[in-house]
């Protein structure tokens, strides 16, 4: 099963897909968002697909594909995550995991267009494994129990400016990482429960040409790891997102030229779906 939202931008509405048929969710719910996956609004909607009782979406094949879930609370982001990564950046694998944060209003769906923002020169690309909590949770006791706070998973897309994350940071990326549109998000969100966190490919193409093709299973840091760890410095809030690193084969590795107006970007994590998305110039 998956959860999608459909719709214009700001009027998208809550869908289940299960077997290529899209199902509408308007009856038990407004929205895919923090309180819905905290209400077991997931558990519900598979016993209402069970018993037949949720109405089929005509044509939403037509409609645009939105991030599957509302604007998150926070978006919490693990740096140099993969080591072939750190060392295409020039830095040793980190000891502990790294923290950095994207604006909520990064989110955006993932086939909207992404702007190039006001004087950057240095735009990259980033596919990552996206993690959406399920519920509150602080102090979690071990990795089997931040495992049960994840609602589910969905592909998502870090998009970068490294002239404004290293050299205009200060020493901290935020600002390279929080531009309007930079994290595409989807399509789907899938249940943690359909999903090995630590057996999934993903990739990246530029103009249709390979980019990056790795595994998360050579994260440094697990999901599980991740998860517990940033527990125990916040109050992690349903709803909330954390991308967990990308690997190499980004165009800071020097290998690639930097994205410009025009280029397409596909990003793609096999059992969560694919991304497509065209750069253009600053509005």
């Amino acid at each position: 099963m998956e959860l999608r939202r459909l719709g214009p931008v700001g009027q998208e509405r809550p869908a289940a897909v299960q077997d290529g048929i899209t199902y509408r969710l308007d009856s038990i719910t407004g929205d895919v968002d923090g309180d819905f996956l905290a209400a077991g609004g997931i558990d519900r909607v598979r016993e209402l697909l069970a018993a037949g009782e949720l109405p089929v979406w005509e044509d939403a094949d037509a409609e645009r594909v939105g991030a599957p879930i509302a604007r998150p609370q926070a978006v919490l982001c693990i740096g140099q995550n993969y080591a072939a990564h750190a060392a295409e950046s020039g830095a040793a694998p980190p000891a502990t995991p790294i923290l950095f944060l994207k604006h909520p209003n990064t989110v955006v769906g993932p086939h909207d267009e992404v702007e190039i923002p006001r004087g950057a020169e240095k735009v990259d690309w980033e596919v990552e494994l996206g993690v959406v909590i399920g519920e509150q949770a602080a102090y979690l006791e071990d990795e089997q129990a931040a495992l049960a706070v994840i609602a589910g998973y969905v592909t998502s897309h870090d998009v970068s400016e490294r002239d404004f994350q290293i050299a205009q940071s200060g020493g901290q990326w935020s600002k390279g990482k929080s531009s309007r549109g930079f994290n595409p998000l989807g399509p789907a969100l899938v249940p943690a429960d359909e999903v090995d966190p630590q057996a999934l490919r993903l990739w990246s193409r530029v103009n249709g040409e390979p980019r990056q093709d790795s595994s998360t299973a050579d994260m440094i840091f697990t999901v599980a790891r991740i998860v517990h760890h940033l527990s125990q410095y916040m109050v992690l809030e349903p709803g909330d997102l954390i991308n967990t690193g990308t690997p190499q084969g980004v165009a800071l590795s020097g290998r690639f030229p930097y994205l410009r107006e025009g280029d397409t970007v596909e990003v793609g994590i096999d059992g969560l779906g694919a991304q497509e998305q065209t750069l253009i110039a600053t509005r």
